[in-house]
């Protein structure tokens, strides 16, 4: 006679239960996939299959109930850590968005904002278009298949286990922070040292022709400088952002379990 015990179908449970908590974790906090313009039903449906397709090739799951106290821990922990590693690859696009707004405000454009129903909220439009520009390239490197292929290397690098997330891992994930304001003022630097460039020569012909009306030639004069500086250095924006999507790769397996 054919039995399941118990036994079995927890373990049939956990083996996609796990991995489909960090899968959804990722996904709900990525870029590209967390964005409004993906259903939510779609996000879910693909949560699954990713986690379907993951799950056989991961370590063996711990022997425990998914419904007990011990297997919400786990199923916490490990939305915890895919949130995590979401978060660590978000701010790679954090800092390209903070670079396009540096240029705006130094070209004068940091009151040309326009809603932006993806994000939910007013968004300049020099930082959206760099934004865009960005996440094409991502996409064009196959970057949501690196997301995918980082995703099935985490469950060697950081095991599911009831052990707690080590302090250095949340350490990593704050100075991930920083990276922000050093990121996206090195993809900003280009324009904006010929922006300052620009505006240091418009005060000295002001010292040296008072009567010029600078109000009326520094802004088109601004405008001018700033998007020929955007255009030249569009040809090599490549290489930086290349070296900020790896940054963002390594970062998402930059955790570990706090082993006792």
């Amino acid at each position: 006679m054919f039995s399941i015990t118990t036994a079995q179908i927890d373990a049939w449970v956990t083996f996609y239960a796990f991995p489909l908590a960090r899968v959804l974790g990722l996904i709900a906090t990525a870029p590209l996939w967390s964005t409004a313009g993906i259903p939510r039903r779609t996000r879910v449906v693909l949560g699954i299959a990713i986690a379907i397709a993951i799950a056989p090739s991961a370590p063996p799951m711990p022997a425990v109930a998914p419904g007990s106290l011990a297997g919400l821990w786990i199923l916490a922990q490990q939305m915890l850590i895919g949130i995590a590693m979401g978060f660590a690859a978000r701010i790679v696009f954090t800092a390209i968005d903070l670079g396009g707004t540096f240029i705006g405000l130094q070209m004068g454009l940091g009151f040309a904002t326009f809603y932006d129903p993806l994000d939910g909220g007013q968004t300049p439009v020099l930082s959206e278009f760099i934004g865009l520009l960005a996440l094409l390239l991502f996409m064009s490197m196959d970057g949501h298949l690196l997301f995918i292929s980082t995703l099935a290397k985490s469950f060697h690098a950081i095991p599911v286990s009831p052990d707690a997330l080590a302090p250095e891992s949340w350490k990593n994930l704050g100075e991930l922070g920083g990276k922000i304001f050093s990121a996206g003022l090195l993809i900003a630097l280009p324009a904006v040292v010929a922006l300052m460039i620009t505006n240091l020569a418009l005060a000295v012909l002001t010292r040296a022709a008072p009567q010029l009306n600078i109000f009326a030639l520094g802004f088109p004069l601004t405008l001018i400088g700033g998007f020929v500086a955007v255009a030249l250095s569009l040809n090599y924006l490549a290489v930086p952002l290349q070296g900020l999507y790896e940054y963002a790769i390594e970062a998402m397996l930059a955790f570990a379990v706090n082993r006792p």
